[in-house]
């Protein structure tokens, strides 16, 4: 998370605080870190989990000490299969989308799923229909397996800056520049703006 009020510079300095505190952790001990947004509050911003995640990632494979760790992404985001598509591909070892499995839940108790499903029988399903996805998305990029992809860094971005590809992305190809860590930041503002108005 970052304060909503400092804006670009805010989420820079969260973005390098996650990465000490990784190095930390693993330097304490711990194998497991878990990046999550869950305090997000009026007056704090979540990062966007797959920015969270590769940087993280790249910083602790410059550190020489990514393969110490298994990274955990406990997110609000991810909801389509691209999603987790990414944050796998950019270092995720798990993912909790917990909200949208607190959306099925909530749809289940106020009866709102076809044919009476339940809950379980949702998220069921809901797990399936990613996981078929996810093997599609590794079969269509001539991969196949999970371990392949973890970490593999085979996209393209479009519409990165160099800066930002370089800090958080490294390695990743872009052949056009975009936006910065500022229309990221801003962006990241407007949503939670909008999640809170009075």
């Amino acid at each position: 998370l970052f304060p909503l009020a400092d804006g670009e510079e805010g989420l820079e300095r969260a973005l390098s605080g996650l990465c000490q505190r990784a190095t930390l952790a693993i330097q304490n001990g711990y194998t497991i870190l878990i990046i999550s947004d869950r305090g997000v509050n009026a007056n704090h911003v979540p990062i966007p989990s797959l920015l969270a995640m590769t940087a993280v990632h790249n910083h602790l494979v410059r550190e020489g000490l990514r393969t110490q760790v298994a990274l955990i992404v406990e997110s609000g985001e991810p909801r389509e299969v691209m999603h987790y598509a990414l944050l796998i591909g950019y270092g995720a070892s798990a993912i909790n989308p917990y909200l949208a499995i607190e959306t099925l839940e909530d749809l289940a108790l106020r009866e709102r799923l076809p044919g009476g499903m339940t809950f379980e029988k949702a998220l069921y399903h809901y797990i399936k229909s990613v996981n078929k996805g996810l093997l599609k998305v590794f079969s269509k990029m001539g991969i196949s397996t999970l371990q392949s992809y973890r970490g593999a860094q085979v996209f393209e971005a479009i519409g990165l800056n160099k800066a930002v590809i370089e800090k958080y992305f490294t390695g990743t190809a872009s052949r056009i520049e975009g936006v910065g860590l500022d229309v990221l930041a801003r962006e990241a503002v407007m949503k939670h703006e909008l999640a809170f108005q009075p």
